[in-house]
Order: structure tokens, then C-alpha cells, then sequence
């Protein structure tokens, strides 16, 4: 019988649990851009997208204990929650994404990508604050633009789900090609761990 694994684990837990247990899958659900710009050896990138899109038809064709990150838990949060209602289970959520990793010293590959999504967030969020009180010295009404992304933010972090994170992923360079979407879900699913590995 396979051993469960806790809800969240920290850089710690990881390592030890790779030592212990050679095939466990880091699951990456991030964007591929944000991917490519840093990601931990070894990871195998699924984003939360293609997960969401194939949701009814995946399933485990193995018991490896799987780990999944993100930047700081959220989207793997909901990436565990799409996969438990699939059917999956040893998932497990590594504590504080990518930045918890870093700040406890993990070893990261970096590359060139695109920015990560919370910072896509930040620029496009403040580009229309900035834009809607801008125009309001023109046209009284624009100032309610900025008001609205004030309180689409305050829903995101109240939810811990960000409509503009979903638009801004549906960009091309934060999405997944097509063809790449079945071999990218056989790193999670198969039972080979085939897949995009960096």
C-alpha cells in the first residue's frame, strides 16, 4: 500500500522525500513562459490550463507520489483540487511556490521566459489604475476603471482566484501549443514520467 503524503510539504520535505523516493513527479503548473525563465531541476511543466481543459480525462497510470508547485501555492492548490476530484492522489502542495523553494535555498535552472504571472498581474492592474485616473481628468466617469480593478484585486485575494491571471493566461505566450498538450500530460499521468523534464 502506497503512503499518503501530507496536504503541503516544505524545500525540505522535497529533498528528502527525492532521496528517499526517486520517483516522485515535480509537477510545475505554471505558465511555459513562466517556466522557462526558472523552474526547479528536474520538473516536469503541466500547466493549471491544460489540467483544467483535460480534467475529465486524467487519470494515473501510476502510484508515484506527486508534488506540484507554482509560484507561491495558489495555483497548485487548485491544481490539487482538480486532481483529487479526478481521482489522483499522493499529491501533495510544495509550500511557498518557487519563492519558498528559492528562499530555502533551493537550486533553481534559470532561463529567458516571460514574467511570472503574479508580476503580469501587477503590471496590467497598475497600468489601468494609472490609465483610468489619468483619463478621469478628462472624462469624470474613468475614474470608476480604477475602482474596478481595485475591487477585482480585493475578490482575487479574498477567492485566492485571479480573473485577470485566467485572461493574461489565455495570451499566447503563457499558453500551452496543442501538440504539445498530451506528452505534457503524460508527465503527470503516465506511467513513464514521459514529458517535457528540464
Amino acid at each position: 500500500m502506497t503512503q499518503a503524503l501530507p496536504k503541503t510539504i516544505d524545500t525540505a520535505q522535497v529533498r528528502a522525500l527525492r532521496d528517499a523516493d526517486p520517483q516522485i513527479r515535480l509537477i510545475d503548473v505554471r505558465a511555459p513562459g513562466e517556466f522557462a525563465s526558472s523552474h526547479i531541476p528536474g520538473s516536469y511543466n503541466v500547466p493549471l490550463d491544460l489540467l483544467r481543459e483535460h480534467r475529465d480525462e486524467l487519470t494515473a497510470q501510476h502510484g508515484d507520489p506527486v508534488v506540484l508547485v507554482c509560484a507561491s501555492g495558489g495555483r497548485a492548490e487548485q491544481a490539487r483540487s482538480l486532481l483529487e476530484n479526478a481521482g489522483l492522489d499522493r499529491l501533495s502542495v510544495l509550500r511557498g511556490g518557487i519563492t519558498g523553494w528559492q528562499q530555502q535555498g533551493g537550486e533553481l535552472n534559470q532561463g529567458r521566459g516571460t514574467w511570472a504571472m503574479e508580476r503580469q498581474v501587477r503590471l496590467v492592474a497598475g497600468l489601468l489604475v494609472l490609465t483610468g485616473v489619468v483619463a478621469s481628468t478628462a472624462y469624470d466617469p474613468l475614474k470608476w476603471v480604477a475602482g474596478f480593478v481595485g475591487a477585482g484585486l480585493t475578490f482575487a485575494a479574498v477567492s485566492n482566484n485571479c480573473a485577470m491571471s485566467r485572461v493574461l493566461g489565455l495570451l499566447p505566450h503563457n499558453r500551452t501549443s496543442r501538440t504539445d498538450g498530451r506528452a505534457l500530460l503524460d508527465a503527470l499521468t503516465g506511467g513513464t514520467g514521459a514529458g517535457r523534464r528540464a
